[in-house]
């Protein structure tokens, strides 16, 4: 079996979700696509990729944003795979000689339309467009012979949503293993310090966190990501007398460092696609107090604290249980063990298995 694989998404300098994704699922297909026999080459559409990405044999085509797109299929015909994986929806598929897996990570903004601020008002318009009708999702779709989504709860959507006939499996999404050198605090040596790892959409419903922020004064929260001086005035304007940190950017080390010595991450997500940031802090022994949505129960299962979204009260109340040595320490337990449920390895396992199955019907 011929198996490429959609390396486009994979960004030049550091990555997102989507080339995270990409990049680690590929890596970890390598010895189980060796070990069975099979090839596994990589498409880019910019070398400077390759930097980002395992030495694998790659073959270049258009970019994916490229009015080339449309007959992309026509190129990768050319080097004769059996099937093609790729991370997302978009990829064009007139005229392809091979199986098709696409790849759906989240259908959020269908309930929260409401695009990036970083992008130009052309795009959040189109943006807007696109997610006002769900028949644009199944064209897409219809074009596959199977589906992927990063997890269950995503594939239920699907199906609710009747977004496709073809199959739908589910390769989870994961995160990176932390290294092994962070030093990783005990119960008595965590600070009185919260953590929210994530954007400022409307959807991630950090007012939430902050109106409880006020309720633990003797609390910190650390919010991490980059943010606006429009978005950092009315968080501050919520709750002004709250303790918070807007850090606007964190490196690696210093969030994992951070996260490590920190009572507890916290998210009031009204939705997810996922929750990578959960994973990375049960990684770490670290407990999550999250949303009482579906993603975070299947994410943070019973290792989770679970709170109303909409009640900075039941947040505030979550994260006093842990003041106590014994429940923190229980929750910190519980949370390793449901880490452990999600890695690179597992998931290149599930995708390989889908990517067999898919190629031989």
């Amino acid at each position: 079996m011929r198996i490429a694989f959609d390396c486009r998404y994979v960004r030049i300098d550091h990555h997102d979700g989507i080339s995270r994704f990409s990049a680690r699922l590929v890596e970890h297909l390598i010895p189980l696509v060796s070990r069975n026999g099979d090839e596994l080459i990589m498409l880019i559409s910019d070398p400077r990729q390759l930097a980002m990405l395992p030495d694998l044999p790659h073959h270049l085509v258009s970019s994916p944003t490229s009015i080339k797109e449309r007959g992309v299929a026509k190129q990768i015909n050319s080097i004769s795979p059996d099937i093609v994986f790729s991370p997302m929806q978009t990829i064009g598929s007139r005229g392809r000689k091979y199986r098709l897996v696409l790849t759906v990570h989240d259908l959020i903004y269908y309930a929260h339309p409401t695009p990036p601020r970083n992008l130009s008002w052309p795009i959040r318009l189109l943006w807007r467009l696109y997610h006002t009708a769900w028949w644009p999702q199944r064209f897409l779709l219809s074009r596959s012979d199977a589906v992927v989504a990063v997890s269950e709860t995503t594939k239920q959507l699907i199906h609710e949503n009747k977004l496709t006939s073809k199959p739908v499996y589910v390769v989870h999404n994961a995160a990176d293993s932390i290294t092994e050198d962070i030093d990783v605090a005990v119960a008595s040596e965590r600070s009185q310090s919260l953590v929210y790892m994530g954007s400022f959409m409307p959807y991630k419903n950090v007012e939430t966190l902050v109106r409880a922020a006020a309720l633990l004064p003797d609390f910190t929260l650390h919010l991490l990501s980059k943010i606006t001086d429009a978005d950092r005035t009315r968080l501050q304007k919520i709750a002004p007398d709250a303790q918070i940190h807007f850090h606007n950017g964190i490196s690696d080390e210093d969030y994992f460092d951070l996260l490590s010595h920190a009572t507890a991450l916290v998210s009031a997500s009204k939705d997810e696609g996922f929750g990578i940031p959960l994973v990375e802090a049960m990684s770490l022994g670290t407990p999550v107090v999250i949303s009482d949505i579906g993603i975070f129960h299947e994410i943070g299962g019973n290792a989770a604290l679970f709170a109303d979204p909409e009640d900075p009260q039941s947040f505030a109340k979550a994260v006093r249980t842990l003041t106590k040595h014994e429940t923190w320490n229980t929750a910190s337990e519980a949370a390793r063990r449901q880490a452990s449920k999600f890695s690179w390895e597992s998931s290149a396992e599930e995708l390989f298995d889908v990517l067999v199955k898919v190629a031989r019907t």
